[in-house]
């Protein structure tokens, strides 16, 4: 039964239900781009997705502390902070691949290799927090970048106008503030992790545009005036500055775009 065979896309879902951080590396290390993508499969979505460990503890945003840098354990939850955050990032691309049937290969792969990419961000960060005394799950973190997976699972365009192209996008502006921090800080091996997230965040970024904007023109859409109305439909935060604009160019958004999201709010 072809829904039952092993696919790309069989093995996304698995890996997406792996709930050790351990299991999920391994899945993903494990995801095999030699068999079939399986596009045509309409899979079942297996509950309790995504797969997750018991810790961290989630908690509403505004419930997670903000710690200075300059002390081992200030370092140690930012850091968490964003391993939590590559967590989340692993789970939202192998989504992306299980989820939606019917779509070219290279959507698959191009899904797969961020999955890939992430799960390295997050051995980084997580490697680098046991020299602190830490592992993920000692902390506890907030799930908006699953939230809004969750609101836009039946919606591919509002799926990648608003986690890549906007809660990812974010990341473009936030890395570069961080990283200095931790360089400030005297946090060398944190910083250089930094730099390499933000050289292959812009590449993610960039595929969530080029996929944004071909499901745009297959519609027949214009891609600015629906990422306004996709961001209100589906309550997406305004984002604020400063915006890292030569990341934001790289990864293929236009002056148009870059306009729009430095204009004062509306009233």
């Amino acid at each position: 039964m072809q829904g039952q065979a092993t696919t790309l896309r069989t093995q996304a879902r698995a890996a997406l239900a792996a709930r050790s951080w351990q299991d999920k590396l391994a899945a993903v290390a494990g995801l095999d781009d030699t068999l079939a993508l399986g596009q045509d499969q309409e899979l079942a979505e297996p509950p309790d997705l995504p797969g997750r460990p018991a810790q961290p503890e989630l908690v509403p945003p505004s419930q997670v502390a903000q710690r200075s840098v300059q002390s081992p354990q200030g370092r140690a939850a930012l850091l968490h902070a964003l391993a939590h955050i590559e967590f989340n990032a692993i789970n939202l691309a192998l989504d992306a691949i299980w989820r939606y049937a019917g779509l070219p290969g290279t959507f698959y792969r191009d899904w797969l290799r961020v999955a890939r990419e992430e799960a390295y961000h997050f051995d980084l960060l997580n490697r680098h927090l046991a020299t602190l005394g830490h592992a993920y799950g000692d902390f506890p973190a907030h799930n908006g970048l699953w939230d809004m997976a969750q609101r836009t699972r039946d919606d591919l365009l509002a799926r990648l106008a608003l986690v890549p192209r906007t809660l990812e996008a974010r990341g473009l502006d936030a890395s570069p503030l961080i990283r200095d921090k931790l360089a400030q800080a005297g946090d060398a091996r944190g910083a250089a992790i930094l730099e390499i997230i933000l050289r292959d965040e812009i590449g993610h970024v960039a595929i969530g545009n080029h996929w944004y904007r071909h499901f745009c023109a297959e519609r027949g859409v214009d891609p600015l005036i629906t990422y306004a109305e996709l961001s209100r439909r589906y309550g997406a935060p305004r984002l604020r500055g400063p915006f890292n604009l030569e990341a934001r160019r790289a990864a293929g958004f236009d002056e148009a775009e870059l306009a729009a999201l430095q204009a004062p709010p509306g009233p």
